[in-house]
């Protein structure tokens, strides 16, 4: 009983644990933030190019379309599920129009999107779990998508975060250094499970 509701397993979308999501993250910023420390002028490049990059606004806004397809398709829509031929028929209408027409910064708002998306198995990762440590997790779940909001809606911030981040030596390799200690606490985490069972 979850709220006055019953809780039932059965309906959440994903199938993703909590320590499979740490894992995942975990790994995630230690390879990104290890390239940001190692290979910093590579990584400063690709990140000034990636906001108004066509390439990589075509590659993020049809996996954005891909997903969400395929959750229409298979999910339980409850009221709306008469609606779901009809919301898989527009999608790839979306997506074209998407394409074609949202030149200004394509790639930061389907790149929201993306973070929007995948922001849902990891809370769901985390859901009802006891361990106080899976606040780690969801914590940084929501400060994601707070800037993802940011970027879907206003785009030019991640040109502005990205061009404050890489203003200065100092500052990069200190934002480096925290992603790297946040990325193996995140790794670390799950080895104390098993303890506590």
């Amino acid at each position: 009983m979850v709220g006055g509701v019953l809780y039932a397993p059965s309906l959440m979308i994903y199938t993703l644990k909590l320590e499979t999501a740490l894992y995942l993250v975990g790994l995630i910023l230690m390879v990104a933030h290890a390239l940001a420390l190692f290979r910093p002028q590579a990584t400063q490049a690709w990140l000034r190019a990636l906001p108004r990059s066509k390439a990589l606004g075509f590659v993020f806004v049809t996996v954005a379309a891909g997903w969400f397809a395929w959750l229409v398709w298979t999910m339980d829509l409850g009221e709306f599920t008469p609606w779901r031929r009809t919301v898989l028929l527009a999608t790839p209408v979306a997506w074209w129009l998407a394409w074609q027409y949202v030149e200004e910064f394509l790639a930061v708002r389907a790149l929201g999107m993306l973070v929007l998306l995948g922001a849902e198995p990891l809370l769901e990762a985390a859901f009802l779990r006891p361990e106080m440590s899976r606040l780690f997790l969801v914590t940084l779940v929501y400060g994601w998508i707070v800037l993802a909001l940011f970027w879907v809606g206003m785009p030019f911030t991640l040109r502005n975060q990205i061009g404050w981040i890489t203003g200065g030596e100092t500052r990069w390799r200190a934002a480096a250094f925290a992603g790297l200690a946040y990325g193996a606490l995140l790794l670390v985490l799950p080895l104390t499970y098993g303890r506590h069972a």
